[in-house]
């Protein structure tokens, strides 16, 4: 009978899933966020998307190649950092922004750290926070034609401000254009609707749970309550749900395997984190928008809220019966 088994060595429980196909299902999940934000702002955006991912599957290309190591541009981690750059930059960027953010993204967060699964901050935050630091003028600017409801309008003035300086500056604005992406942010934030559409993929194609987000999404929503003097309206919880990339950011970046933690009661630690941090540089910050340096920060908290929530081993400090 000893025929009959087949000894091999750990791990014993296998899976056919594999980064090329969780990547995969990222990239057609972020889609239609990025034909929304192509629809928006005209074909500057979608050169913008068009550079950013090349560039960072020639940056990781180049490297691996450079150093003699496997290529994993096969892996299709590349294409999910360049197009999360590019849905995080202003339609009015010049080219050449897209280019050194692909490059500090690929070469400087990813790659020199042993590449995918090994760095420690989500590449493309990292590059935007440090384009961001870099060229501030470029990186805020948003005026820009954009296309509404198919007419062709000039963002200025007021419109050319983000949803959420209207918000601090006590304007108001439609909640459903927010929701359904008419308004002013950075290319792949502003449609809701489609970013949700992509979320709720990801969470039925078992990508990504909801320990992260859902506890994400409360503790901001505790956090904003206790911090706004004058109450809390719907229309206004739901102007800080819909803007500034929150719904992007929540099931997209905070989502990353390689820089969220990996246990159960750290995920959702990490979530409260977020989530209030979030509340707190939105009501009190000097900028409208800190999600991309909030989820940085706890990128750097990772690893010690890996290390206060890891599981004991099984039958440590157990007593014995009667005893």
């Amino acid at each position: 009978m000893n025929h009959l088994y087949n000894v091999s060595a750990s791990p014993h429980i296998r899976s056919k899933t594999t980064t090329a196909s969780i990547m995969r299902d990222v990239v057609i999940a972020l889609i239609p966020a990025g034909i929304h934000g192509v629809y928006n702002f005209g074909l500057h955006a979608l050169l913008i998307i068009a550079i950013s991912v090349i560039t960072c599957l020639l940056t990781e290309y180049l490297y691996e190649k450079a150093l003699k190591k496997p290529n994993t541009i096969r892996d299709l981690s590349a294409v999910v950092t360049g197009l999360l750059l590019a849905y995080n930059m202003p339609p009015s960027v010049p080219l050449w922004i897209p280019v050194i953010g692909s490059v500090f993204a690929i070469l400087v967060v990813k790659m020199l750290y042993g590449g995918i699964g090994q760095n420690f901050m989500n590449p493309a935050l990292a590059a935007r926070c440090f384009l961001t630091v870099s060229f501030a003028g470029y990186m805020v600017d948003f005026n820009i034609p954009v296309n509404f409801s198919g007419s062709t309008v000039s963002a200025d003035g007021l419109s050319s401000a983000t949803p959420l300086s209207i918000l601090r500056e006590g304007g108001t604005f439609q909640i459903i254009d927010l929701f359904l992406g008419k308004n002013i942010g950075t290319i792949g934030e502003t449609s809701v609707i489609l970013i949700l559409a992509g979320a709720i993929y990801l969470i039925v194609r078992r990508v990504i749970n909801l320990r992260i987000p859902a506890t994400y999404l409360a503790a901001f929503l505790f956090t904003l309550l206790l911090c706004t003097r004058d109450g809390l309206s719907l229309e206004y919880i739901l102007a800080h749900l819909f803007a500034g990339g929150l719904i992007l950011g929540i099931f997209f970046m905070a989502t990353d395997y390689a820089t969220s933690p990996i246990t159960p009661r750290g995920q959702l630690l990490y979530g409260l984190v977020l989530g209030v941090l979030t509340a707190l540089f939105r009501v009190f910050g000097s900028s409208t928008e800190g999600l991309s340096f909030v989820i940085i920060f706890g990128n750097l908290l990772v690893p010690l809220i890996d290390r206060l929530t890891v599981p004991g081993m099984f039958g440590k400090g157990a007593v014995a019966d009667g005893k």
